[in-house]
């Protein structure tokens, strides 16, 4: 199973109510993935040219200040921190590869999420309702967000088996359904040097849109070359900092709906989902055609 969601605020005071017409979604879809769940926010780009490094620690009550203290002093840059529990966003404008070669050696219990100017990851185990109270997702604004609960079926139960996944900057991807070639993918990738963490089949689909972004493709374009590459069923969720992308296979079994309104753009594994949202009863509702890519701009 698994359910996913998706939410494009075009109104400015529907932005600062994402959390809370997001969270309701969320949470009407723990019926189809009680194991684990996580939410991508999206906010208006740093003004700076620093990112944010979304960052999780199996320990509750990890002390994040000292990492950051740390990171200030060892790589003699700027960092500011805020944390909720085992998560925290720590921004500063040190680069990229440096920070996470830092970061591996000096706390390698600390995984990093996500990083990219606009993305924030929250993701854990547990019940849906439990991750959306613990991490506040109503009390939230930004521009879109996406999300998904998972009911494992090929790989561990884990924060990092968790989706959304991302890669590289400010991409994130949430998946329903499994990709029956996720070795052949990424033994491709991982002769062209890319690293995977995890074992799930959906870290493949996210690597390679990627990699293919890294080489010139726009997103729309990365998707085309990925349904030729990509074998199995999916319902796939992506965003990056401007956008919010869906597509499904092409024999579409798995669930998807659409609805649009002048106001916002959301997406669901079911309408009851959507059943709460504003002017509903109005929206343009429809499900999305196998293959068709449906892209959204913020």
């Amino acid at each position: 199973m698994c359910g996913i969601v998706g939410l494009l605020a075009r109104r400015s005071d529907y932005r600062d109510d994402l959390g809370k017409l997001v969270t309701p979604m969320l949470d009407c879809m723990a019926t189809r993935g009680p194991d684990s769940a996580g939410l991508a926010l999206f906010r208006s780009p740093l003004e700076t040219t620093s990112r944010r490094f979304a960052l999780y620690a199996a320990n509750i009550e990890y002390d994040w200040q000292s990492l950051a203290d740390r990171c200030q002093r060892e790589l003699d840059t700027q960092a500011s921190l805020t944390f909720v529990e085992n998560h925290a966003a720590l921004v500063s404008p040190v680069a990229v590869n440096t920070f996470k070669a830092w970061l591996k050696k000096t706390a390698p219990e600390v995984h990093l999420l996500s990083v990219g100017q606009s993305i924030e990851i929250y993701k854990d185990e547990g019940h849906p309702e439990e991750i959306a109270r613990r991490f506040h997702f109503s009390e939230m604004a930004g521009t879109h967000a996406v999300g998904h609960t998972r009911m494992a079926t090929e790989s561990a139960v884990s924060p990092a088996h968790a989706h959304p996944f991302t890669a590289g900057e400010d991409f994130c991807l949430v998946h329903n359904g499994s990709l029956s070639n996720p070795y052949s993918v990424r033994r491709k990738l991982e002769s062209l040097g890319i690293a995977f963490e995890t074992d799930n089949d959906t870290e493949a689909g996210c690597r390679f849109l990627e990699w293919r972004m890294r080489e010139g493709d726009t997103l729309e374009t990365a998707i085309e070359v990925a349904q030729a590459e990509l074998d199995g069923f999916y319902t796939f969720l992506m965003a990056t900092a401007d956008k919010m992308v869906l597509v499904r296979d092409a024999f579409a079994c798995k669930p998807a709906v659409v609805a649009e309104t002048d106001d916002y753009v959301a997406v669901s594994s079911e309408f009851r989902s959507l059943a709460h949202l504003p002017d509903i009863k109005h929206a343009h509702v429809y499900e999305p055609a196998p293959e068709q890519i449906y892209s959204w701009s913020v």
